[in-house]
């Protein structure tokens, strides 16, 4: 993303536009209904992340101590389509407003990642935050058996997705199940869709490749699938989502520099407004069935790396 893009930049020259970002109102906020891409970084989760945006957009808007964790009353509906690991960077989709409404269709589509692998150690949670639990030689593996055996993870497989992962047991997370000393088991293997895997770089015992997948999809499977399939073992290292449906990395990602109003309103793929007839129909419909309606973009079970 080019720095000709953020407005937020440009305005630091100008004390008249930093003033006109200062006044950003509520009302323009809540009248942005779409969705757009912001850069993730690696260590904080997406829930994080979209908590920090939410928090710096209320901020500009005039929301006095804005707490972007309360769900009850929230001025700003927001939420994002797709978890990103912690450890992961890349295109994190954000819907705003009506525009949460779309982010199902982005948790369904199409989604590319470049992922940097070790082979030789396997961690319990297949990437480089896990505790290593097994070592196996890879010096028989060559650049030609590896790329040979890339061909049988593209198309329509068959997935088990790691145990450290959004997925949830009991309604809670099996991730955090795990990290409370809890057993649990793998679930079961799922259909998923590799449209494109390509091997970028091969030297061991590092490796990056490219994936084109699509939704339900797990990188860190991937990579463990993988190394079994060449006998030895392996985790990730480095994980960026380069695109998310039409938004690509270079092109669409606002940095945190560029959570604003003004740069918001400029990326935003925008959606139709609810009509006054749709808004009486919610309402009614409230009345019938009383309590809070929450977006389900909001850090939700999602299910890809």
């Amino acid at each position: 993303m080019t720095s000709s893009i953020c407005a937020a930049e440009k305005s630091r020259t100008s004390m008249a536009g930093v003033s006109t970002l200062q006044n950003g109102s509520l009302s323009k906020l809540q009248s942005l209904h779409g969705i757009f891409a912001i850069y993730k970084k690696e260590g904080p989760t997406s829930a994080d992340v979209l908590n920090a945006l939410k928090k710096a957009l209320l901020k500009e808007a005039g929301v006095a101590n804005p707490n972007p964790r309360k769900r009850k009353k929230q001025p700003l509906k927001i939420g994002h389509g797709g978890t990103l690991d912690s450890n992961a960077s890349g295109v994190l989709v954000v819907g705003i407003g009506e525009g949460t409404k779309m982010l199902t269709t982005m948790l369904a589509g199409s989604k590319k990642y470049r992922a940097v692998g070790e082979l030789g150690k396997a961690t319990d949670t297949l990437d480089v935050t896990g505790n290593v639990v097994e070592e196996k030689s890879y010096d028989h593996i060559t650049k030609e058996a590896f790329e040979e055996k890339l061909k049988q993870f593209t198309g329509e497989i068959m997935q088990v997705p790691p145990l450290y992962s959004a997925l949830k047991k009991d309604g809670k997370r099996m991730s955090v199940l795990l990290k409370q000393g809890q057993e649990v088991e793998a679930k079961p293997a799922r259909p998923v869709t590799v449209y494109s895997l390509s091997l970028q770089d091969f030297s061991p015992p590092l490796f990056t490749i490219d994936v084109e997948c699509g939704g339900g999809f797990y990188v860190r499977s991937l990579v463990d699938d993988l190394a079994k399939g060449l006998l030895s073992c392996a985790h990730i290292k480095e994980l960026s989502r380069t695109k998310q449906g039409q938004f690509t990395l270079e092109e669409h990602a606002l940095k945190e520099e560029c959570w604003t109003l003004a740069d918001i309103s400029q990326a935003l793929q925008p959606c139709p407004k609810p009509s006054g007839q749709q808004k009486n129909a919610k309402k009614a419909k409230s009345k019938q069935k009383p309590g809070p309606s929450e977006s389900k973009g909001d850090d939700g079970d999602h299910n890809s790396d």
